[in-house]
């Protein structure tokens, strides 16, 4: 039985990353779920996009958040990727719930205390999409935020090293359902834990077969992927 697969900023492997041509690919692909990153802009929009600053995925530069919505929007988020891609642009978080029904897990990647949870939950709300959305984040005060703001939200701890128990104890902390661990953190311990605690256990970044092999199906939920067409072709089983 595989694991879901899960769209690592959509089908990033072959689209450019966190974009809406990306997203939808993983949609066609048939994934299980898409990743995405959000921040916010200089005027407050929650934005798509994985660096706090512009030079890798876009012709901007400088820190995302000293651009406002409407600067942002004028920039090329394709180009880099491949000229067939020039012209793509960086999608509001709302943009991306509006073009594609797959659940999504948002991961949040604030700035200080910048009110990204608050404000990504609003835009959440709005589209209706809280039932379909997993909020996810290293830090642990946004989440803990995000929590105080909206107990039946579905919440992720983001893990990448660490004691297993150390990781149930953050997700305890903020009411997480699932850890998302780094695929070098998995062990058995890793597994046995999330066993336990009734966590779903998703795995990030999985892009070969093989590495699949080596973790191991049992306890895994989930894998996240810039490749979903790589693993989409393993039956599931009920």
């Amino acid at each position: 039985m595989r694991p879901l697969v899960i769209g690592h900023r959509g089908a990033s492997g072959t689209r450019p990353e966190n974009t809406l041509e990306s997203f939808r690919r993983a949609e066609e692909l048939g994934a299980d779920m898409v990743e995405l990153d959000v921040q916010r802009t200089r005027d407050g929009a929650v934005v798509v996009m994985h660096d706090f600053t512009l030079e890798r995925t876009t012709n901007g530069t400088g820190p995302l958040r000293e651009r406002t919505l409407a600067e942002v929007r004028r920039l090329d988020a394709g180009a880099w990727f491949a000229p067939a891609f020039a012209g793509a642009r960086v999608p509001t978080l709302a943009e991306v719930l509006g073009a594609i029904a797959l659940p999504v897990n948002v991961e949040l990647k604030p700035v200080g205390a910048d009110g990204l949870e608050a404000a990504a939950l609003a835009v959440v709300e709005s589209a209706r999409a809280v039932g379909r959305v997993v909020f996810s984040s290293f830090d642990l005060g946004v989440l803990e935020r995000l929590r105080a703001r909206a107990p039946g939200a579905e919440i992720a701890v983001l893990w990448e090293a660490g004691p297993a128990a150390s990781a149930v104890a953050c997700a305890k902390r903020v009411g997480a359902r699932a850890l998302h661990v780094r695929k070098d953190g998995v062990d058995d311990a890793m597994r046995a834990m999330a066993c336990v605690h009734g966590l779903a256990l998703r795995v990030w970044t999985v892009n070969h077969p093989a590495e699949l092999e080596q973790l191991g199906l049992a306890g895994v939920d989930a894998i996240f992927t810039d490749f979903p067409e790589r693993f989409l072709q393993i039956a599931r089983v009920p």
